[in-house]
Parts: C-alpha cells; sequence; structure tokens
C-alpha cells in the first residue's frame, strides 16, 4: 500500500473507526452469521450468505485501515511559506466571486463540504506549493475555476 498523509486529528478519527469496527461492527456481525446458522441448510439460507458478505466487506475495511495507519505520513508541522498538506488555505474563488477556506488534507480525511479537500484532487493538487499571491487554474468538470491565493496558515 503506498504512504497515506494523514493529520494528527486525522489518524486519531481512523483509529477510533478501526476500534469501532473491530469492537462492535466484527461481534455484530458474527452474532448475525451464528443466528443465520440457526435457521438450517446454509446452501440455500440468504440470511446467512447477506451476513457472510458483510462479514467479508468488514474485515477488508479493517485490513485497509490497518494498512493506512500502519502507512501513514503524520503531518505535524506545516510549512505555511507556500500550500502544503495539512495547512489552511483563503481562496479568493475570482469564478464565483466569493473568498472560500479550505484545509489540504490526505485523501483519507477528505471531505469537501466541511472544507477539507484532498490533495489528490484537482483544487488541491492545483494549490500545493503555492504561494500567497499566486493565481491558479484548475480544470473541472464543469469548467475551469480560477482562485487567487490570500492566505495561508496552520489553523
Amino acid at each position: 500500500m503506498e504512504q497515506v498523509y494523514l493529520t494528527v486529528e486525522g489518524k486519531k478519527q481512523l483509529e477510533e473507526k478501526l476500534d469501532y469496527y473491530k469492537t462492535v461492527k466484527r461481534p455484530e456481525v458474527s452474532k448475525k452469521i451464528g443466528l443465520a446458522r440457526e435457521f438450517g441448510d446454509l446452501s440455500e439460507n440468504a440470511e446467512y450468505d447477506a451476513a457472510k458478505e458483510e462479514q467479508a466487506r468488514i474485515e477488508a475495511e479493517i485490513a485497509e485501515m490497518e494498512a493506512k495507519i500502519r502507512n501513514c505520513i503524520i503531518i505535524k508541522k506545516v510549512d505555511t511559506s507556500k500550500v502544503s498538506i495539512g495547512c489552511f488555505v483563503t481562496l479568493y474563488d475570482r469564478t464565483f466571486d466569493e473568498e472560500v477556506k479550505y484545509k489540504i488534507v490526505g485523501s483519507t480525511e477528505s471531505n469537501p463540504r466541511q472544507g477539507l479537500i484532498s490533495n489528490e484532487s484537482p483544487v488541491g493538487m492545483a494549490l500545493i506549493d503555492k504561494k500567497v499571491g499566486d493565481v491558479v487554474n484548475v480544470e473541472t468538470p464543469t469548467g475551469v475555476l480560477v482562485f487567487e491565493v490570500k492566505a495561508i496558515s496552520d489553523k
């Protein structure tokens, strides 16, 4: 697995989610499998098949989270001289004539509705290494967006 960038908060959230999957979701699906077995013939038991599929999905998610935690690079100190992972960037969106603020995070933490954009997203990739005053053109499915970097901070 390739390296994953996480903020300290992002790693904590991922560890909490992993703990929830191991301590709550895994036992729940084990109970479902046990109950489904009680219905008899497993070869024609839809509940059993569904529970086994859910178990496989949960185990895959657990393995993925463990791998991300094992291979993560924690962003502790943020370089505010240029846009980098972990920083907050205030932009003037020339396309929509508005100011927006984003935090640049790794793809695992990305949540655009909360202002968390991935360094791997079109906007994130275009902003990496830019400085205050730089103008960035971002090609998106809906057209070109034009941003001016107004401020970079660690908060």
